[in-house]
């Protein structure tokens, strides 16, 4: 046996057992720390699979309840509600988003109504679940127009917090659209509701399942990368959350989330303000396949989590939010 050539500490040794390595562990995950996204679909006691994303479902408003307990029971601190939008009642326009009877505003009717503030309701506000070309903002010669989207985003962004929404989240990424909408719910006397902006947008290749999921894939025309970041670019996630965080944000989004552990780190290093992070549909669904391939296990889930809160995120949208408990344990 060889003596004296190591040095005094060893970093091994408080990885021996499961005790110390708990002991001294950096970051943990709670059921506090997630937001679970929630499809909806019209109709009736139905719960319907998503092809692309397995035991992922979309609900029909009397389902709600299976998932809202569970969320609850769990301790999931906030839903986040996306409507699967029949394609009749799509327009260029997306005038849907407006209608008081859409999907979104029923589900938070519902949740209000039946749980009052036990959870909190998050609603996405932009357009591209109700229009017919499946951009989130009215079209122009192939260009989403900023200033006249912000305009129905405004009034989007009323309707829902009349209907009870706690957090209105723009995913739409207009310029501007942070101060105009909280200028208009101030002067509505919603003062209370919370703005989280998706301040830090890229026009990412991983979407494809949540648009199958909202219904928007097959229709979109072109693609999103004239209003949409462009994933090459670190310097300008600093300049949009300066930006919002000046328009009045009280928190904001990085979507995606594990291809932009960077991004999240530079942000939380950047700004004294909750940065949330978006493990988006498909980064679940290559995990989610490769396990059930058995090409990895489901360990990995937790590892893919655990990267989002080390880089920073101080809360994560996961589709896997509905079985954190289980994962955790």
């Amino acid at each position: 046996m060889i003596i004296g050539k190591y040095p005094n500490l060893r970093l091994r040794r408080s990885r021996k057992n499961d005790w110390s390595r708990r002991l001294i562990q950096e970051n943990s995950l709670s059921p506090s720390d997630f937001i679970l996204p929630i499809f909806l679909i019209d109709g009736k006691n139905t719960k319907q699979s998503i092809k692309t994303m397995p035991e992922v479902y979309r609900y029909t408003i009397d389902k709600l309840g299976i998932i809202i307990d569970k969320a609850i029971k769990n301790k999931i601190p906030l839903v986040s509600l996306f409507p699967y939008t029949k394609n009749k009642i799509k327009n260029n326009l997306g005038t849907e988003a407006l209608n008081e009877d859409n999907l979104v505003c029923k589900a938070i009717r519902y949740i209000k109504k039946r749980y009052k503030n036990q959870i909190g309701i998050m609603c996405d506000v932009a357009l591209d679940p109700y229009t017919s070309h499946g951009h989130d903002g009215l079209l122009k010669s192939g260009y989403v127009i900023n200033d006249e989207t912000i305009e129905v985003l405004i009034n989007q962004s009323l309707l829902q917090a009349e209907m009870g929404c706690d957090v209105l989240a723009p995913s739409d990424m207009m310029d501007g659209r942070i101060g105009r909408i909280r200028k208009a719910l101030d002067k509505q006397n919603y003062q209370m509701v919370q703005i989280l902006s998706y301040a830090v947008k890229y026009a990412s290749n991983f979407y494809g399942p949540f648009r199958d999921a909202v219904g928007s894939r097959g229709l979109l025309k072109g693609n999103k990368k004239n209003y949409q970041m462009d994933f090459r670019n670190t310097n300008e996630a600093i300049r949009e959350v300066a930006l919002d965080i000046k328009e009045g944000a009280d928190m904001v989004m990085v979507k995606p989330g594990m291809p932009y552990l960077d991004i999240i780190k530079t942000v939380k290093d950047n700004f004294k303000i909750p940065v949330l992070a978006y493990q988006v549909s498909g980064e679940y669904s290559i995990i989610s396949n490769s396990i059930k391939n058995k090409i990895i296990n489901e360990n990995a889930v937790l590892e893919s989590l655990i990267a989002l809160k080390r880089a920073g995120a101080n809360a994560i949208v996961s589709y896997y939010a509905d079985r954190i408990d289980k994962l955790i344990k």
